[in-house]
């Protein structure tokens, strides 16, 4: 039985502590909260034996094989390479890190512990998404020319000391939900060799709305993500011979429509619980291998990641104040 804590007791770790209950293989034994009264309170929900009111005090617990590291943005480098350093093995929400510097540290700290180290993208692990993929690289809709996808939701009413307004928390559209019209483009088109970005501002100094174009040796990709509307949140993948749209909300999809010759086919993959789960049994099949990464979200792919956002950034003069 793989032992799981969780460092962070907000909204995602609620979702993942109710998926992981599904999963086989796998139990929640430890929660650490800056407050203790948080953890215990979720410790209990899930039936946790133990809580910690510092994450420091986890770490040192020795009660757990892996963590999921569920905090705001800003903390996941100072706290992924804390607990790796106690020789513990971590997933850890994404963005992995804010910028290149730091995921590269990290990576360099997973290699000297000799410990696992995955980006929980939890949508490379969606049953569609990977069917999606098996279908494009097999060529059934023939070579690739165009990719469209999106990410936007209304949050400008939300706190502005939260994770999504507040610069110093890292907030903005980009890292928290533009990385996934991004990682799309790179599952499926590799890296890019130019991209073009326009931005605009809130009035706090987070980014709240981003417009890019991927381009590729033959194709295109514009991809979108927004804090000041809602927006489609269906994909597109289009080639020669046919298209495929990923139904929304497409990062957490359970099905898609496969377009060839004027003939349209729907398509329900299905997935388990919210979908966390798929994530979970990669991090559970790759202890049991002993491997330290996992091949289908590897280091270099989140390495390859984080450079495409730092080029997004750098293009659109996104800059948060601790840089």
């Amino acid at each position: 039985m793989i032992k799981w804590g969780i460092v962070g007791a907000g909204n995602i770790a609620h979702s993942f502590s109710k998926d992981l209950a599904l999963v086989e293989g796998g139990t929640l034994v430890s929660v650490a909260s800056r407050s203790l009264e948080k953890a215990q309170a979720f410790a209990n929900e899930y039936g946790a034996p133990n809580a910690y009111g510092s994450y420091e005090e986890l770490f040192k617990s020795n009660t757990v094989d892996v963590l999921y590291i569920a905090t705001p943005h800003t903390s996941h480098a100072e706290l992924s390479i804390a607990a790796m350093k106690y020789g513990i093995n971590v997933l850890c929400e994404k963005p992995i890190g804010v910028n290149k510097g730091q995921v590269k540290e990290m990576f360099q700290v997973a290699r000297t512990q000799n410990v696992f180290l995955m980006e929980a993208l939890w949508s490379r692990f969606n049953p569609t998404i990977k069917k999606v993929k098996e279908l494009v690289d097999n060529g059934t809709i023939g070579d690739i020319g165009y990719l469209h996808a999106d990410f936007a939701f209304y949050a400008l009413d939300r706190d502005e000391n939260g994770r999504l307004l507040n610069p110093s928390l890292a907030g903005g559209s980009l890292l928290d939900i533009g990385i996934y019209p991004i990682f799309l483009s790179y599952l499926l088109l590799g890296m890019p060799k130019d991209i073009k970005a326009s931005a605009h501002f809130y009035k706090t100094g987070v980014e709240m709305q981003v417009s890019m174009i991927f381009d590729y040796e033959s194709s295109q990709a514009l991809l979108y993500s927004g804090l000041n509307s809602n927006s489609e949140m269906k994909a597109q993948i289009a080639g020669s011979k046919g298209s495929i749209f990923i139904h929304p909300r497409w990062h957490e999809t359970t099905g898609y429509t496969l377009e060839i010759d004027g003939d349209s086919t729907v398509n329900e993959v299905g997935k388990l619980g919210k979908g966390y789960t798929h994530e979970i049994e990669e991090v559970h099949s790759c202890l049991q291998a002993g491997k330290k990464e996992s091949s289908l979200w590897s280091h270099q792919n989140s390495l390859d990641l984080i450079e495409i956002m730092d080029i997004v950034r750098n293009k659109t003069d996104i800059v948060f104040p601790f840089e």
